[in-house]
Formats: C-alpha cells, structure tokens, sequence
C-alpha cells in the first residue's frame, strides 16, 4: 500500500475552474472521507486521483511516483463506483475476475485471488449467482471484490452507498469498516453524508466550492469546526446559530447577548474584538438541555418522539428556528414555552467572516 500527495492541485473546465489549489498528505494505510455539499468537488478530485479526469495545474503523487500523466491503469489503484457496473451475464465469481483475466493473470492464481476475496467479504455462497440474483448490498460487495483481486496500493470509492437502503447502508458501512481494518489499506471514500464520513473516516477533507475547508479526525471537526460552513455541515442535526452582540471582554472569555438570549460569557479567544461587535454564536442541539430560567427562551413549533430522544424545533424571539435534542421522551406541545441552557465551553463563537474563536489549547 502506498500514500498520497496532493500539491496545490488545480482542476478548470475552460474558464470555470473547479479545484482551487488542493494540498493534501494522506498518509500510508489511513482511511480518509472526502466530504460536502452536492458541487463542492469532491467527486471531481477523487477522479483526478484515479486518473479519469486531467490535472490543469499542481502535482498528484501516490507513494513516490509523479503521476499526473500515467494511466490510470498503471496508478496502482481500484475504484469502486456509485453505479455497481457488473456485468449482467456473468456468474458472481467471473465479475470478481474479469479484471485478472484480462490481465491474463494464470488461471490457478486469480481463482485464488477471487475466492480469498470472496471470504474476506463473506460472499463464498454466492459466486455462481448472477447480478440479477442478488440484492443491491451484495452487489455492491461484487463491485468491492473486483477491486480487492487487483490488490491496488490506493482504494477508491466515490459513493458507494447511495443507492442503498438505510438498513443496507448500514451494514455496508461496517462491511467497508472492517475491510479496512482488515487490509490495512490506503482508502480514499466520496460522501455527501457526513455520519458516513464520521463513522468511516480516520481523517476528514471538508470541502467547498473546490476550496479545502478543514482537515482533520472527526471529533476534531465535530467539537472544533474551523469555520461556519464546516460547525454547520458536520453533526446531525447540524449546529444552530444566532447573531449575538459582544458586551464585554476578559482574559480567555467573551460575554454576548442578544435578542434570543440573556448575557452568557464564552471561552474563545478575545484579540481583536471589543464590546458592540456583532458576532455569531453556534451551539449544537444536542448540547442544549431544558431548564427553567434557562438562557434561551422560545416557542415550540414541532416535536418528533422518537422513544430513546426528543427532537423539537423551537422559534426564537428572533423567528429564528433552533432544533433541540432532548434525551428520552418528553410530552411537550406545539406552541408552549420552552427554556434552554447549555454548558458555556460548549459553545462557538464565530467572527462576522465565519471564523470560529476557539479558545486556545494549553
């Protein structure tokens, strides 16, 4: 297996360039999500890696070799498609295989190649059936194996689960989960779900607009989102905002307040702002508990049950809307009432350009 290199790339179609300078280190055996919005170019950057798109500008390296202009069948890699592209009237086993056999890969050796894949994903039972036999979880296990059999030094996998089930999408998640652990592979995983690229992923590219947002593990982006687009596209449900005013400013801490919520002092870093600045505060729903005389009061406007939490979406004076998650079941109604606290160091505070004020490790 082998790592990657990304140097400043830069993909244009034309006029209209869609990469803007991707620098990018993926290390040996690590499992790494690119992840975002519909368009943000996150399928486009993964192509350019395998080769099926042309690199208008930087360097793409996999393990120490340049390869910006090598084929992609001499990358080193296996790609596995959000479309399965099994073909239809060949047996489990010969899909699995075709590859070898083009390659003219002896015929005792890629039988082993195809039944050790074939174990390694649970699937020895079903080698003799054909595409149309099969449901889409185990197609998409066809299409993993195929990959498996080339024993490529970099796996790549531009949404593979999208066209499952949510039960299926599961289970298939594990299933790549554990192949990883298994092969000890350098992978590199296409998603717009972010709980997939949270439960996946060992490192996180957050992605928009062909722009690098943020890198790093999944708690990391998840407690220390770099910016706004990042806190309210990471977690599920995703982070909550309200503009609040700065009234105060001491060592390590910043006091806000505003329309929806009474004075609360935050830890974040304090350079550069003073009292009356306008800044924005995010705070995430599942960090927000009920409480009487709680910081935030508003009105409740829907309530889903969901027996093990509560999720409520509240209005605020402000009309902005809020979503809360309460452990357990609460009976609370439409229209009623409902004050809010939350922890101070579990809130962000972010500039008027977006970026947060994370309070500085020691």
């Amino acid at each position: 297996m082998a790592g990657l290199e990304l140097k400043s790339l830069h993909k244009s179609y034309g006029n209209v360039e869609v990469i803007k300078g991707v620098d990018l280190t993926v290390e040996h055996g690590e499992f790494v999500v690119f992840v975002g919005p519909s368009g943000c170019g996150k399928s486009t950057l993964l192509r350019m890696i395998a080769g099926l798109e042309d690199i208008t500008g930087g360097e793409l390296w996999i393990g120490e070799v340049l390869c910006n202009g090598v084929e992609p069948r001499d990358r080193g890699i296996a790609m596995v498609f959000q479309n399965y592209a099994l073909y239809p009237h060949m047996t489990v086993y010969d899909n699995v295989g075709f590859g070898l056999k083009l390659a003219k890969t002896p015929k005792d050796v890629r039988d082993a190649k195809i039944r050790e894949a074939a174990r390694i994903l649970q699937m020895e039972h079903l080698l003799e059936r054909k595409p149309s036999q099969l449901s889409g979880g185990q197609r998409q296990r066809v299409a993993i194996g195929r990959a498996i059999v080339r024993k490529p030094e970099v796996f790549l996998f531009d949404e593979p689960l999208s066209n499952l089930d949510a039960a299926l999408r599961v289970e298939t998640r594990m299933e790549i989960a554990k192949l990883h652990h298994d092969l000890g592979a350098t992978m590199i995983y296409v998603t717009h779900d972010q709980v997939e690229a949270m439960t996946l992923a060992d490192k996180i590219v957050v992605l928009n607009g062909g722009v690098v947002q943020q890198v790093g593990a999944p708690i990391e982006l998840y407690q220390r989102p770099a910016n706004l687009f990042v806190a309210g596209f990471i977690g599920s449900p995703k982070m909550n905002f309200v503009s609040v005013t700065v009234e105060a400013v001491s060592a390590g801490r910043v006091a806000v307040a505003g329309k929806d919520m009474a004075s609360i002092a935050i830890p974040a870093r304090t350079d550069g702002l003073k009292p009356g600045d306008t800044v924005t505060l995010g705070i995430r729903p599942h960090d927000l508990s009920e409480e009487s005389g709680g910081a935030i009061v508003g009105r409740v406007a829907l309530v889903e049950r969901l027996g093990n939490e509560t999720i409520i979406s509240m209005q605020l004076p402000s009309e902005a809307s809020w979503l809360v998650v309460l452990d357990g079941d609460h009976n609370l109604s439409i229209g009623q009432n409902l004050a809010l606290s939350f922890e101070p160091d579990r809130a962000v505070i972010f500039d008027a350009d977006g970026t947060a004020r994370h309070p500085d490790l020691d």
